[in-house]
């Protein structure tokens, strides 16, 4: 049986550590460089320009992403219960 809770709490933190390491990137200037590179190596342009480093908006990005991560988690183990757990 899966805990919910511990399912929301996985998801959560690890959409979460992406967007702070993301946020890391923006912050050293290494972002736009990286995204560059990305889209090049799948022969686009990127179209996108990093924004300047904003502390408040890298908090929000953190706590939102592990709250839509939580959230979906939890979604994620109730559906997997609700089609296993049939005996």
């Amino acid at each position: 049986m899966i805990n919910h809770n511990k399912a929301g709490l996985v998801l959560g933190s690890f959409i979460g550590l992406i967007h702070l390491i993301w946020s890391i990137l923006v912050a050293a200037g290494w972002a736009q460089p990286l995204a560059d590179f990305i889209y090049g190596m799948h022969f686009l342009n990127n179209p996108f320009h990093v924004k300047q480093f904003e502390i408040v908006t890298a908090v929000e990005l953190v706590v939102i992403t592990f709250v839509v991560g939580y959230v979906a988690g939890n979604v994620l183990a109730l559906l997997w219960q609700k089609f296993h757990d049939k005996k």
